[in-house]
């Protein structure tokens, strides 16, 4: 059976204008070397800067691999909660955020599910991409490929350069794989992208 095979990434480690770290470097590096040893078609990413950067840090591992833009990797938020759906911690994020605003967002992670989460065509091989995004994207892909309820997007993060694996298959719901793996990053580059605390 073809399987297209997901590669969900967040960009590296960024400063407060949006730029990759150093740090950021280190992480999008690892994430490439984790993935050189798959056979990755192409390495789609956001238009924003750290992620376009993460894309050609890890890139440098996957060489011959297409390496693009797709705007509807941009950071953005998929799917605005009415107020019985927002949990206490999420209370005033979504002030002034206007009716078309949101229903443009939700417009861009519709798009996004469309041109990403299916299978590939009759008669198509197995594909393996690389999506270098944002943690809001890769929420709405997890959300979906579990048949979750839009609002369940608010409870899921993704550490920097942290990798998420879906799998999808002709007339079989999504696999998730796996979800925020870190275990290409050694312990002082994980955890960043959360606020700060404790962590196992």
């Amino acid at each position: 059976m073809t399987t297209r095979h997901l590669y969900l990434a967040r960009h590296g480690a960024a400063d407060a204008f949006g730029n990759l770290t150093g740090l950021g470097h280190r992480q999008a590096d690892l994430l490439g070397e984790r993935l050189a040893g798959m056979p990755i078609d192409a390495v789609w990413h956001s238009p924003l800067p750290r992620a376009v950067a993460s894309a050609r840090e890890l890139a440098r591992h996957l060489p011959q691999v297409l390496v693009d833009e797709v705007p509807e990797l941009i950071d953005h938020v998929p799917y605005v909660p009415r107020a019985a759906e927002t949990p206490s911690s999420w209370a005033g994020f979504f002030d002034g955020y206007e009716e078309a605003e949101a229903a443009a967002g939700h417009r861009l992670a519709e798009s996004l599910v469309a041109r990403f989460a299916r299978a590939p065509g009759p008669g198509r091989r197995d594909t393996h991409e690389v999506l270098v995004t944002h943690a809001y994207p890769i929420a709405w892909l997890v959300r979906h490929a579990l048949d979750a309820p839009p609002a369940r997007w608010l409870d899921l993060n993704s550490a920097n350069a942290a990798l998420t694996v879906i799998h999808y298959r002709t007339g079989l719901p999504p696999t998730l794989v796996m979800f925020n793996d870190m275990s290409h990053l050694p312990a002082d580059l994980r955890w960043t992208g959360f606020p700060p605390g404790r962590r196992p």
